[in-house]
């Protein structure tokens, strides 16, 4: 029976140095585990802020460059309305009596509008 409880005792002490094993085992891949995590955390965060980043940079140019559209087609509307002002200010000098009485009429017209 001495044989049969020292097998016993090797056997406990056995399955506890494999459970201490396993313990400590489970133990380092927890740990591991939050390492990893922390890692991914700051790369993910890493990534936001370049995401955020490329989108303020593109947003930036895109403003840039509706700014700049914005300008060009003021620029084309200010040179049209001085072509139509040197047209009119022309065929005002080469023909007066046709154009005083273009402006009349209109007045006209204004005038039998704003009665009704």
């Amino acid at each position: 029976m001495a044989a049969s409880t020292r097998r016993t005792a090797k056997a406990a002490a056995g399955e506890e140095a494999v459970s201490g094993a396993t313990e400590r085992s489970l133990e380092d891949e927890i740990k591991q585990l939050q390492k990893d995590v922390a890692k991914l955390t700051e790369q993910l965060s890493k990534t936001g802020r370049h995401s955020y980043d490329t989108a303020r940079k593109a947003a930036a140019v895109g403003m840039d460059q509706i700014k700049s559209q914005g300008e060009s087609a003021y620029d084309d509307l200010r040179t049209g309305a001085e072509n139509l002002e040197a047209q009119l200010t022309d065929a005002v000098r080469e023909k007066p009596v046709t154009s005083l009485a273009i402006a009349a009429g209109v007045g006209f017209l204004f005038a039998l509008l704003s009665r009704r």
